[in-house]
Formats: C-alpha cells, sequence, structure tokens
C-alpha cells in the first residue's frame, strides 16, 4: 500500500515541478519567476525525500536538508540583487 501511495506522490511532484516550469519559462516579472524557481526547489527536494522513503535509506534526508539550506540561500541572494542591485554591501 505505501508503494502506490509513494507512485502518487512522485506523480503529483512531478506534475508540479512541470507548472513550476511553466511559469519559470511565461512568468511576466521577475519575481515571478524567482518564485518559480524557489517552489522548484521545495519540489525537489520533495522528490529527494519521497526517494529516500522508497530506498529505505537516511542518507536522503541529509541530502534533502543540505539541498533546502542551499536553496535559501541563494533565493535570498537572488531577490537581494533584484531588489538593490548587489548582494554584499
Amino acid at each position: 500500500m505505501i508503494a502506490y501511495a509513494l507512485y502518487f506522490g512522485f506523480f503529483a511532484v512531478s506534475v508540479a515541478l512541470l507548472m513550476n516550469l511553466w511559469r519559470l519559462l511565461v512568468g511576466p516579472t521577475v519575481m515571478d519567476r524567482v518564485l518559480a524557481i524557489d517552489t522548484m526547489v521545495i519540489n525537489s527536494i520533495a522528490l529527494i525525500i519521497l526517494f529516500g522513503i522508497q530506498q529505505h535509506s537516511t542518507v536522503y534526508f541529509e541530502a534533502a536538508l543540505l539541498f533546502a539550506m542551499f536553496g535559501f540561500i541563494s533565493t535570498v541572494a537572488y531577490c537581494r540583487f533584484v531588489l538593490r542591485g548587489d548582494v554584499i554591501e
């Protein structure tokens, strides 16, 4: 039964990634594109966690945590660059 739930989770998150890719390509403003990339990072983290559950391994959870920290820092840096024109003051 858990296998069906994992397959459904993989399918749902993959569809969400495709919709985020559409927003990234079509987004009318730069901030729409930044939010699309940030949401793609979150969906990628969900895929990594689902794969870790499927493989019964804790290594993927640690990788998801590192990916989450990198995604947060890069989103903040890019938003500061868009708003102020400089990342480091």
